[in-house]
């Protein structure tokens, strides 16, 4: 009896909280943004590139911020070395572009941002930081929508990651699709429903006067999501620009993926320990806060998912019932039909949305629902797995922002 009412409480928690993401998700479908005001002035931006043994990559990257349609003389290119042991620095200095070597002991890329942050503290002349990874490459006009974003009013904007190699295999292509479905179903429609977006790693800009207020003092293995928290904390909205276009590197191998996904899940979990609190006692006032929190609760939600099968098979045990039942074996297999033919169009949606070649989508689209279910063993070894630590990922496609 004790068993079976713990069973319900925790089916209800988890029933509210996806169809809370899903009545979040509604806006995306039928709102329009309004008009963004007309441009009123250029500010100045400091473009941001931390970057460790990233030799292969970050001279594309360069290349492609050269090309911004943007008054040159309004935006700069910093390189952050961080502790670089291959010729990244050679590449660096050879196209010219500035760099900042970090002297502190930097354990993440919030740690190599905030050191940079306080060295450039002082300048009066930046009015806002824009922050790429080094294997990046970027749409010609994405300035001019970021400084737009400033223009209506914000002063943190996420830009739209899309991929640079989507179409490499199953895995790189399944991530395509996950930050498809994060672009259009939890940015940008937090932004129609005048709600704070989410910063996604990469392609985000930050105006200076935030950091001198308040800081960028990321404690976690993920500074961006705990950033957005910190942020919504602060009441400060995050903008959704979609038209500021990153094009990201994707893993293509399942041994580094496996190592990035435990350290997102690692930084959720860790960020609602640290912010939940005082997210919750904000909600009142902003109900971004909420918002946050409950996405940092992802993972715990996934195990509770698990504790509620274990604990229907405990009750059946222990009433002797029989476990697999006929029954209960076509009621399974009907329901995991159903749920792998739900995320196979919720794939083929985005894909179809954001007018990509389904074609060349298709391993990604039938193998999104494994990329998936891979998170579920991530989500508990998380659980047990204190330390954690941020590793370097290696990059190594060769690819041109006119190749894209």
């Amino acid at each position: 009896m004790i068993l079976k009412i713990i069973y319900y409480i925790l089916l209800i928690i988890t029933n509210i909280y996806g169809l809370y993401f899903i009545f979040i998700a509604l806006p995306s479908l039928y709102k329009k943004r309004r008009k963004p005001k007309n441009s009123i002035k250029d500010h100045y931006f400091t473009i941001l590139i931390p970057a460790r043994n990233e030799e292969f990559v970050i001279g594309n990257l360069i290349n492609s911020l050269n090309k911004l349609n943007y008054p040159k003389d309004k935006y700069e290119v910093l390189v952050v070395l961080n502790n670089s042991t291959d010729n990244t620095k050679e590449v660096v200095k050879s196209l010219g572009v500035n760099y900042l070597e970090c002297k502190n002991d930097i354990h993440s890329k919030g740690d190599a941002l905030k050191e940079t942050f306080e060295v450039l503290s002082p300048r009066n002349d930046i009015d806002a930081y824009i922050i790429f990874d080094a294997d990046n490459v970027v749409d010609k006009d994405f300035l001019i929508h970021m400084n737009n974003s400033i223009n209506n009013g914000y002063q943190v904007a996420q830009g739209f990651r899309d991929s640079k190699n989507a179409t490499d295999n199953w895995l790189s292509c399944s991530y395509a699709i996950y930050y498809y479905i994060q672009n259009y179903f939890f940015n940008k429609a937090r932004t129609l429903s005048n709600s704070s977006a989410s910063i996604n790693g990469t392609g985000f800009m930050v105006k200076k006067e935030v950091i001198d207020k308040i800081g960028f003092n990321t404690k976690t293995i993920t500074e961006d999501i705990e950033f957005s928290g910190i942020c919504a904390i602060n009441n400060i909205k995050i903008d959704f620009v979609e038209k500021a276009v990153t094009y990201d590197e994707q893993p293509t191998d399942f041994k580094i993926s496996w190592h990035q996904r435990k350290r997102w899940s690692k930084g959720c979990l860790d960020c609602y320990k640290n912010y939940s609190h005082e997210l919750y006692k904000n909600t009142k006032n902003n109900k971004s806060c909420l918002d946050l929190a409950m996405m940092y609760m992802a993972p715990m939600v996934q195990d509770i998912a698990l504790i509620m099968l274990g604990i229907s098979a405990v009750n059946k045990i222990l009433s002797k019932e029989v476990l697999f039942t006929k029954e209960s074996i076509i009621t399974s297999v009907i329901f995991s039909i159903a749920m792998y033919l739900a995320q196979v169009i919720l794939s083929t949606f985005v894909i179809l949305i954001n007018k990509k070649p389904l074609k060349k989508y298709l391993s990604g689209i039938l193998l999104f629902p494994v990329f998936i279910i891979t998170w579920l063993p991530i989500n508990i070894i998380i659980l047990f797995q204190k330390n954690i630590k941020w590793k370097h990922i290696p990059h190594n496609k060769n690819i041109t922002i006119d190749e894209v």
